[in-house]
């Protein structure tokens, strides 16, 4: 799995030790970290793109990202790719999550998903959210879904 920096340098080290390396780096510098996991798509003609990004914020100091993006032909329905998108951000929070428990890191999942009804991203919301609490992760939707719905939605291609 490749990932990338947001200048579009690519991450050598695995993933797990490139997001400890972050987090002890940032955490010596003095900085009060927070993690939001997320998962955007883009259906493009016959393929569909997902980025999925791990946001570091600094407690009043900005932040930064890890980005990771995959492209797939597999069709889905609207409903169906909300919840890949949700399972691709589940499958790297819950491996990296011991490391937000030694470190003392507070981790949120973000999903792509309206909670007003009228959108049709709403279908997957029960589902979705049922996932990430029974997972143990604190879940955030739109609108507060920033890493999912700001981040990840910027560097789809």
């Amino acid at each position: 799995m490749l990932w990338r920096k947001f200048n579009g340098d690519p991450i050598q080290l695995h993933i797990k030790d490139a997001v400890e390396e972050a987090i002890t780096r940032e955490t010596e510098a003095g900085y009060h970290l927070k993690v939001c996991i997320g998962t955007d798509s883009q259906v493009k003609g016959k393929e569909t793109e997902f980025a999925t990004v791990i946001v570091f914020l600094r407690e009043g100091h900005g932040g930064f990202m890890f980005i990771h993006n995959e492209k797939t032909t597999q069709k889905h329905s609207i409903k169906e790719r909300m919840l890949v998108e949700v399972a691709k951000s589940i499958e790297i929070a819950y491996e990296l999550c011991d490391l937000f428990t030694l470190y003392d890191v507070d981790m949120e999942v973000h999903a792509d998903i309206n909670t007003n009804p009228q959108f049709k991203s709403n279908e997957a919301l029960r589902e979705a959210m049922g996932y990430i609490l029974g997972m143990g992760f604190a879940f955030k939707a739109k609108p507060e879904a920033f890493a999912s719905s700001s981040c990840a939605n910027k560097v789809v291609n």
